[in-house]
């Protein structure tokens, strides 16, 4: 019975961290270049984009990066510790052009084999299905990758693609735009934005809360496991003793 509880047991884990190896093995896989993600946003619109920016250097980390904007009305980085933003507008419009982040001094930036995700909430963006956002990404050792090649006509990918988003185009009755005011759909992408990451932090915790009850049942099936052998060895001693005094 102990040795069943013991192999279900190792199965449970083993399978739990064969999950865990497919996730990470996806997040590299999905991060191999700066791209850009944006699901709440539509055509015309405000919302959330994410740059995911994974470290391609073998020896510098990633201490600045740039993202040119199709001249957005609004446009705010989220808060990022350790980083510093800088948006940049053009002085005729006061349209938001651009923004750089910085790794403040004293900080690790993106370390080498890591990745990070900066965000912006604005708008609106422009009524286009395909919406590039060219990138500029900086390392510790001054060298810098441009990642602003669009798609090739034959839908090749270039070397250094610059982050493109798709767009769906946005419900006429929801208003025009597909939002009455962009405060209040900033507001809500960023919810919905935060929400899954919330999503994503209570999948780690569960994940952790199940390698922890799995080493506590392995802990007491040891435990009840050497006892049963205590208890053998008692009764076989008291066995061996009663035999000698008859």
């Amino acid at each position: 019975m102990t040795h069943r509880v013991l192999r279900r047991c190792a199965a449970t884990v083993a399978a739990v961290a064969l999950a865990a190896t497919g996730m990470l093995v996806g997040v590299g896989a999905a991060s191999a270049h700066v791209s850009a993600s944006a699901p709440t946003l539509t055509q015309g619109g405000y919302g959330v984009v994410t740059f995911v920016v994974p470290n391609e250097s073998d020896t510098a980390a990633t201490t600045e990066l740039t993202v040119t904007l199709p001249n957005l009305k609004s446009a705010r980085p989220e808060v990022m510790s350790g980083w510093r933003s800088n948006v940049t507008t053009d002085p005729a419009t006061e349209e938001v052009t651009s923004i750089t982040w910085t790794a403040l001094p004293g900080t690790p930036g993106v370390p080498v084999g890591e990745f990070a995700q900066f965000r912006i909430s604005g708008g609106p963006f422009p009524e286009e299905e395909t919406v590039m956002l060219p990138a500029t990404q900086t390392y510790g050792d001054g060298e810098t990758v441009d990642w602003t090649q669009p798609m090739g006509a034959d839908g090749e990918e270039p070397e250094h693609p610059a982050p493109t988003v798709t767009l769906p185009a946005a419900d006429p009755d929801a208003g025009h735009h597909g939002a009455t005011t962009g405060s209040a759909t900033d507001d809500s992408a960023t919810t919905q934005a935060a929400a899954a990451q919330d999503s994503t932090d209570d999948a780690a915790r569960w994940l952790g809360g199940i390698g922890l009850a799995l080493g506590a049942l392995g802990a007491v099936v040891g435990v009840a496991a050497l006892t049963r052998s205590g208890r053998r060895t008692n009764r076989g001693g008291e066995k061996g003793n009663s035999d000698d005094n008859a």
